[in-house]
């Protein structure tokens, strides 16, 4: 009987408990279970692109304010009437200085202990004369202007020989030359380039092609780069050219083009017409108009003096076109500014092509 008893009280026991259990909540998660956030959903990305608001500024519709315009040079009417004629040929010769030459000061008096770099004058002389340098002027200016400004003389000679370098003592050459050589801007391009090649250092006077001559007669030169035949020949006579070492003779011609007649565009003379370029000025004379003369004794000077009629008697000097200042300019003055002052007075003028090719591009400036 105690063992029955026994037996019911442990199974009464058993459905309590099992009771009990099924009745108890769920267990709370521990500290690391709860500490996991749960996944987050995934969110859709914000938009970027919003829509433009009706209050933002109208910024687009907006005019541009007007730019002041940028200021140029004259609006160039000076322009080419008269050339391809041969009688407007022009030249151009260098010649190395004598050291030995009857050197005087502007006075006349003579003047001694001139120094002459003859090592260094040779040295930019064999240079210049160069197959290499001579295409190279050849070429000069085509790809700016459409056309050559020089050409190589036909009979140019052509040195094929070593250029010597410079030395501490040879390397400061002074070149005392025309306007037109460096007005055109020949010089700037090719002198960096033997300066750079050979160490020598150029120094240029830029003149007309009187002055230029007059600056080697001081003893301000090691040679010079001009444009009169006459005026070169009368500097070798009196003794101031030397032979360079590969040339036979003082006067070394190498390189030539062509002088024009310019005017204003409406051509009151009517010289575009002409026959000749003797005719073209005879026609500014007898209608006395406006005519700018360089009237400094350059190789333009000279030329322009070759092409006024004879029974005008222009020459250098000014007696001789007192009666003619009311159209007859005498400036005295380089090329560059003789073309700006021909622009501003609206008159015919004689100058190189080349000079006037670069005025032109230039819309009238000349540094």
């Amino acid at each position: 009987m105690k063992k029955l008893l026994s037996l019911l009280l442990v199974c009464v026991m058993l459905f309590t408990l099992v009771s009990c259990a099924a009745a108890k909540p769920a267990e709370t998660p521990t500290t690391a279970e709860a500490s996991e956030p749960a996944p987050a959903a995934a969110e859709e990305p914000a938009e970027t692109t919003q829509e433009p608001s009706a209050e933002a500024p109208e910024q687009a519709s907006e005019e541009p304010a007007e730019e002041e315009p940028a200021e140029t040079g004259l609006v160039v009417d000076t322009c080419i009437l008269k050339e391809a004629d041969e009688k407007m040929r022009n030249t151009y010769t260098v010649i190395a200085v004598n050291p030995d030459a009857p050197f005087t000061d502007a006075d006349g008096n003579a003047v001694s202990d001139v120094a002459v770099n003859t090592a260094g004058a040779d040295a930019l002389i064999h240079w210049l004369l160069t197959q290499q340098t001579l295409d190279l002027a050849a070429n000069y200016g085509y790809d700016t202007y459409g056309e050559y400004l020089f050409y190589v003389k036909e009979d140019a000679p052509v040195y094929t020989g070593e250029v010597a370098p410079a030395t501490e003592q040879t390397k400061l050459i002074r070149l005392s030359t025309t306007t037109s050589v460096n007005d055109s801007g020949l010089l700037g391009y090719l002198l960096p380039i033997f300066e750079e090649t050979y160490g020598y250092t150029v120094e240029v006077q830029s003149a007309g092609t009187g002055k230029a001559i007059n600056a080697a007669k001081f003893g301000n030169a090691d040679l010079i780069l001009v444009h009169s035949k006459s005026q070169e020949e009368a500097f070798v006579e009196e003794g101031f050219a030397r032979i360079v070492d590969g040339f036979e003779t003082e006067r070394i011609s190498f390189l030539y083009n062509y002088f024009v007649l310019c005017g204003p565009s409406a051509d009151p003379a009517g010289v575009k017409d002409c026959a000749s370029v003797l005719d073209a000025f005879a026609a500014i004379a007898d209608g006395k108009y406006p005519f700018v003369s360089r009237g400094d004794a350059s190789g333009t000077h000279t030329k322009e003096l070759s092409l006024w009629p004879e029974s005008l008697g222009i020459t250098k000097e000014p007696a001789s076109f007192v009666n003619y200042t009311d159209w007859y300019t005498s400036a005295n003055a380089g090329m560059g500014a003789c073309l700006v002052m021909a622009e501003e007075m609206g008159a015919y003028i004689l100058t190189d092509k080349a000079t006037f090719l670069t005025f032109a591009a230039n819309d009238g400036v000349m540094e």
